[in-house]
């Protein structure tokens, strides 16, 4: 997540269409893009809460969860209410990308109606552990130590980061380093992804303040309390709309011991959930098949460079 050289500023060609998915993102080969997941696997350098394939099937003495859920009639899906992951909306409804595939999927598994259960996104492994929802919706970033403690479903998504910063960007903020170079003082959200990216570049890890989301990021950034706030480039284009003091950087792409960080997201399941996490893989796989999947997220700003075929295995291992 040995790739090609990355340019000074550690901005990347994001505009490329991945359309043919064997195609680089942001300049890297998916050759690369799987060595540099085996590189980062190794070293564990991403940190918080962790899904993977090495995993117990359910067997004798395991309920099947996808027949419970056809008999119920009902799903609950944990979300962490970040925009255009999974949130509820200004009517009540529950939305977002993650949200909307679980909709049109779990209707296909004969489960008709989808239940938002809300929580910290730091809450949202521990509460998936716990049973308090069936599925974690929420655009959950594939990473080895995730894969210790759910099993996940392929990304529906790949993504790059970018910065919240003031206006006019007077740091020069484009990348972590920079961040260390010039500096700066660093926020990102609670479990995000974006923290192990910094320190593994040099940020003090004791020197991130940690916020709950990026709408608290963009107050931070406003009122001077920080110079950037870090997280996907999506959530942060999404947040500044409407700011007259905080822009989002072009979106780059993070690398962690020389290689590329990846970030795809994907649906969390219970280790004993096999049977409900390989029929909606099976969905999903379809979905993005027919391109169903692409117009599904289209409405929350996700485009051709978003979509991807790597899969849970390749991103756990």
């Amino acid at each position: 997540m040995a790739p090609p050289q990355w340019n000074e500023t550690g901005k990347s060609d994001s505009n490329e269409s991945l359309s043919n998915r064997n195609r680089p993102f942001g300049g890297i080969s998916r050759r690369s893009l799987l060595a540099g997941l085996g590189a980062l696997g190794a070293a564990g350098a991403m940190g918080a809460a962790a899904g993977c394939s090495r995993v117990p099937a359910v067997g004798a003495g395991h309920e099947s969860l996808l027949e419970r859920l056809r008999g119920q009639g009902t799903a609950r899906v944990g979300i962490a209410g970040e925009v255009p992951y999974g949130y509820i909306n200004k009517q009540g409804e529950l939305t977002g990308e993650a949200p909307e595939i679980a909709k049109v999927i779990f209707k296909r598994l004969g489960v008709e109606n989808v239940v938002p259960v809300p929580t910290e996104f730091g809450s949202l492994i521990p509460g998936l552990r716990s049973q308090q929802f069936d599925v974690v919706s929420a655009g959950m970033y594939i990473t080895p130590e995730r894969c210790e403690q759910v099993i996940f479903s392929d990304p529906e998504y790949i993504m790059l980061d970018a910065f919240i910063v003031r206006k006019g960007n007077p740091k020069g903020l484009y990348n972590y380093r920079d961040i260390v170079e010039k500096g700066a003082r660093m926020a990102s959200g609670t479990a995000y992804a974006e923290i192990d990216y910094a320190v593994a570049n040099g940020v003090p890890r004791d020197d991130i303040l940690v916020l709950p989301d990026q709408v608290a990021g963009l107050a931070a950034v406003e009122q001077g309390r920080v110079d950037v706030f870090a997280g996907t480039s999506l959530t942060v284009r999404q947040v500044v709309r409407g700011s007259n003091r905080a822009e989002a950087t072009e979106p780059f792409q993070p690398v962690v011991d020389g290689e590329p960080a990846i970030g795809a997201g994907g649906f969390a399941f219970r280790p004993t959930s096999t049977d409900l996490r390989d029929a909606f893989n099976r969905e999903l796989r379809e979905l993005k098949k027919s391109g169903e999947l692409l117009e599904i997220v289209k409405p929350f700003g996700f485009t051709e460079d978003e979509m991807t075929d790597l899969t849970a295995k390749e991103l756990c291992s």
